[in-house]
């Protein structure tokens, strides 16, 4: 009897938060939507580095949701010469599945289009069918430009599928855990990640974040996701897309779309267990423990050889949990 009063109080308790944090998720975004200021497009010379028009392909994948709309699909930022890190996520998370469709996305290798690594990289694609390369130049700060393509990508190739994630090579993403949450999640205009709500530009000069106070005058970021994983509403990638021709180009991609998201009224999710708080995007490497992994939907930080080890386990156990 006690047992089955305190299981009916846990479902009243998680329905309460539910409906609260509805509610205030909706107060937020009004407030949100009141303050933003009228955006002016950006001159044509500084579009032309973030447009898709610019680029062409050099690898593609249009037909791979021709027959299919799958609930997720995982885009993966990756340098060319990362083919291990992809070989990792194939046996992984990255996996064919059901509701899952896994893309990663390259730049030109700096050796450049008629390098070896060029030619190995081709004949990974024809092997596998999931690689998507475009003819910029693969590096840190290009970023931006790899993210806003990816958008662009899913907008014109994969509009049906429900959701997607940007996630990095590095990361281990619990897809079941993460499915589970898709479930009841909106359809439009979601996005959710471990949100960063102080962010503010670094002036160093020798800072790898470095943006100067002519690229960028503000003081501070509008609230923005850790671009090392966040999952939104396919609806968002046009939408995102169109919004970059009002906002310049900065080498931060995470920050970039934060940009947008201003842009197009739209407030970031932060994305956290209601009854014990708890970060579902943890951007902190943890040790891995089956049980402390199950309840997360990512964790940071880990080599391809640690991922399949892990992997192992938790593909096993993660339901005993």
């Amino acid at each position: 009897m006690k047992i089955t009063f305190y299981c009916r109080l846990v479902k009243l308790l998680n329905v309460s938060a539910v409906l609260v944090l509805s509610v205030l998720l909706l107060l937020s975004r009004i407030r949100f939507r009141r303050h933003l200021p009228k955006p002016s497009p950006i001159p044509a010379q500084d579009y032309r580095l973030i447009s898709p028009e610019t680029y062409k392909y050099i690898l593609n994948q249009p037909a791979a949701c021709k027959h299919r709309s799958p609930l997720l699909v995982l885009m993966v930022p990756v340098s060319p010469g990362e083919r291990t890190a992809r070989e990792a996520i194939r046996k992984t998370w990255g996996a064919p599945g059901s509701n899952t469709l896994t893309m990663f996305y390259v730049g030109l290798p700096e050796e450049g289009p008629t390098s070896h690594l060029q030619d190995s990289l081709g004949k990974e694609s024809q092997q596998h069918g999931d690689i998507i390369q475009m003819d910029f130049l693969d590096s840190y700060h290009n970023l931006t430009i790899k993210t806003m393509m990816i958008m662009n990508w899913l907008a014109t190739y994969c509009p049906t599928a429900s959701y997607a994630m940007k996630v990095d090579a590095d990361v281990f993403v619990n897809v079941f855990h993460l499915i589970r949450q898709l479930s009841g999640s909106p359809r439009q205009g979601y996005i959710t990640g471990s949100v960063i709500a102080d962010g503010r530009p670094r002036r160093d000069s020798n800072s790898k974040w470095h943006l100067s106070q002519d690229l960028y005058p503000q003081d501070s970021f509008p609230p923005y996701l850790s671009g090392a994983g966040y999952v939104f509403s396919t609806d968002l990638a046009e939408r995102i897309s169109g919004a970059s021709r009002f906002v310049r180009m900065i080498p931060l991609e995470d920050v970039y779309v934060g940009l947008c998201l201003r842009v197009l009224g739209v407030q970031p999710t932060y994305s956290q267990s209601l009854l014990t708080l708890t970060n579902l995007f943890e951007i902190q490497k943890l040790e891995y423990e089956r049980c402390t992994f199950a309840k997360r939907v990512i964790v940071t930080g880990f080599k391809p050889a640690e991922l399949l080890l892990i992997w192992q386990d938790f593909s096993q156990g993660h339901l005993s949990c």
